[in-house]
């Protein structure tokens, strides 16, 4: 069975610096020697909050060393069609991530206006979001405006809590997911081999 490639020769793009460096250290232990201690009472109350680099994608600084590794949340997701990112196809940056309060709405551009891939990508996304974010975080997901031929019902099957649990029972479409979500924390480190 042949699959339909909907965009045979995509544009590649160049992957965009973070406009932020955290420069937060990571130590061995689990706390900071030199931080105050908190009790878990209000390690719990507090509400970190999150900006759209932390879920587009961040260069940290870890083990005091002077490289930067990348965390990644989306910008490093696979595209289910070409083996290129959804960051490398300018299908999602880091200006498309709106956070207000506990909602995180993610914009995204498909690469051609008759993309069948598109709910893919948004589930992708989304699924991604949901086991990297605490519960407290309402995610949407839309297609940029005038971006897609059939844009609303995108939306909607995206935005659908019964349609995405139907799609993530489904275990050829599981598999999938898992597939474009595969490298999407391993951005930058050397490949095994």
């Amino acid at each position: 069975m042949a699959v339909e490639i909907f965009n045979p020769n995509p544009t590649i793009f160049a992957p965009v610096k973070s406009s932020k460096v955290s420069s937060k250290t990571d130590y061995l232990w689990l706390a900071d020697p030199l931080e105050e201690t908190r009790s878990d009472a209000e390690e719990a109350d507090s509400e970190e909050p999150i900006d759209q680099d932390e879920i587009f994608g961040t260069f940290q600084l870890l083990f005091a060393s002077p490289k930067l590794i990348p965390i990644d949340l989306i910008r490093s997701i696979a595209d289910p069609e070409h083996p290129n990112t959804l960051e490398e196809l300018r299908v999602v940056s880091a200006p498309q991530i709106t956070i207000t309060g506990n909602r995180v709405h993610v914009e995204f551009t498909p690469t051609v206006p008759h993309c069948g891939m598109s709910t893919l990508i948004g589930l992708s996304i989304r699924v991604r979001l949901l086991r990297a974010l605490p519960n407290r975080f309402k995610i949407d997901i839309t297609l940029k405006p005038g971006s897609h031929q059939s844009e609303m019902a995108v939306n909607k099957q995206l935005n659908d809590k019964e349609r995405v649990a139907a799609a993530l029972e489904n275990p050829v479409l599981v598999q999938t997911l898992e597939q474009t979500l595969a490298n999407a924390s391993l951005r930058g480190q050397p490949a095994e081999e």
